[in-house]
């Protein structure tokens, strides 16, 4: 049986045919400078100061953006501590290499050192999940996802749905802000808040209240990571670094807030009240 041999040079043009035909059928991506600079001004907002925290350090600002219409009832208890005063002069407690960092009392467990809620609620129910709705827009990222039917972005958080329960939430991305708790889900009220500052800890998704993300700064929260204590907690107090306040960004004088711009608002369900019940 006689068969037909292709010169190196002629299967060097055939593979490049082949490669050229894939490369017509692959989608074209783009960078984020080009996806910006492609940008109108409509898509654009300033970050609603009222839900807004700036989070400062002697190093620098760490400014955190709330989604209330995702967990409620923590963005207006997180906005009483703050108002309050609560984390003035705490720390950061915990820097767990490629996890999470971590800030709060860390007298919290010692009920007669434990720094003392105001008007903030000691304890609040966890808000894993909302009630989707079709006033919600939607952006659909197209790849697989291990643990949502799918995954997308909404109101510039990045985001889980599932079609058949009609539900959404706040996936652990990174720059996203977690409400720290014990075993029982009700055992978090946002005095200890943490950023995922590596990779994204996905199966915390739903077990444990998500409330913003980092808008900007974190790199700020790039502590050194404490290597040989249990989760990254800090044993020593010289190890923690202090934070200087706490702030809603409404609450600060127009002059001195940071100037930043996000994505355009998109619509939501219904009017979030920012009132405590």
């Amino acid at each position: 049986m006689s068969r037909l041999a292709l010169s190196p040079s002629l299967f060097a043009l055939a593979a490049l045919g082949v490669f050229a035909a894939q490369a017509e059928e692959a989608p074209t991506y783009r960078t984020v400078n080009e996806i910006v600079a492609a940008s109108a001004p409509s898509d654009w907002r300033q970050p609603d100061p009222e839900t807004t925290l700036y989070l400062e350090l002697a190093r620098g600002r760490v400014v955190i953006a709330l989604a209330p219409w995702l967990a409620p009832k923590h963005a207006v208890n997180i906005r009483a501590l703050v108002r309050e005063h609560y984390f003035d002069g705490l720390a950061i407690l915990r820097s767990q290499d490629n996890y999470v960092v971590q800030w709060g009392d860390p007298d919290a467990d010692d009920a007669t050192k434990a720094r003392p809620f105001k008007t903030a609620k000691a304890t609040l129910a966890g808000e894993f999940t909302v009630p989707w709705t079709d006033t919600m827009a939607f952006t659909r990222i197209a790849d697989d996802d291990g643990y949502a039917a799918v995954v997308g972005v909404s109101d510039g958080f990045w985001v889980g749905r599932d079609p058949k329960a009609q539900q959404i939430w706040l996936t652990h991305c990174y720059g996203s802000v977690g409400v720290a708790r014990g075993n029982d889900t009700d055992s978090g009220n946002g005095a200890q808040l943490y950023v995922v500052s590596g990779h994204a800890p996905r199966h915390l998704d739903r077990n444990i209240t998500l409330v913003g993300r980092v808008l900007s700064g974190i790199e700020l929260l790039s502590t050194p990571a404490a290597w040989r204590t249990p989760m990254g907690f800090y044993e020593k107090q010289e190890q923690r670094v202090p934070i200087q306040a706490m702030r809603v960004a409404a609450d600060v004088p127009e002059a001195e807030r940071s100037t930043l711009m996000c994505c355009a608002r998109i619509p939501r369900p219904s009017p979030i009240s920012l009132k405590p019940a």
